[in-house]
């Protein structure tokens, strides 16, 4: 088994408040769950206006897949960005072995 992790981390420039952070986080892993069908959570940075760190996370029986599966997920965020409201400015991405 194959445990796939990655951190991503978020500048959301247009955010004035938390609420307007939260809306654009919620609106972000939502389209995350529906499209790769993966484990997703803001994880830090929560009292941030303007930072947000996402954990993704999945599970394969092959490590190469769980691979593909997380560089899938970064370059769509890469991409779209949360609707164009979020820059990615970090991700790191990490396989564990069982």
């Amino acid at each position: 088994m194959v445990i796939g992790s990655l951190l991503l981390t978020l500048h959301i420039p247009q955010s004035r408040s938390l609420k307007d952070k939260r809306q654009v986080v919620s609106s972000l892993t939502a389209r995350m769950r529906r499209t790769f069908n993966i484990a997703v959570a803001e994880v830090e940075k929560l009292e941030s206006w303007q930072l947000a760190v996402i954990g993704v996370s999945c599970v394969s029986n092959d490590r190469r897949h769980a691979d593909q599966m997380l560089a899938k997920v970064l370059s769509w965020v890469e991409e779209d960005g949360g609707g164009g409201e979020a820059l990615l400015t970090g991700s790191h991405i990490e396989l564990i072995s069982l």
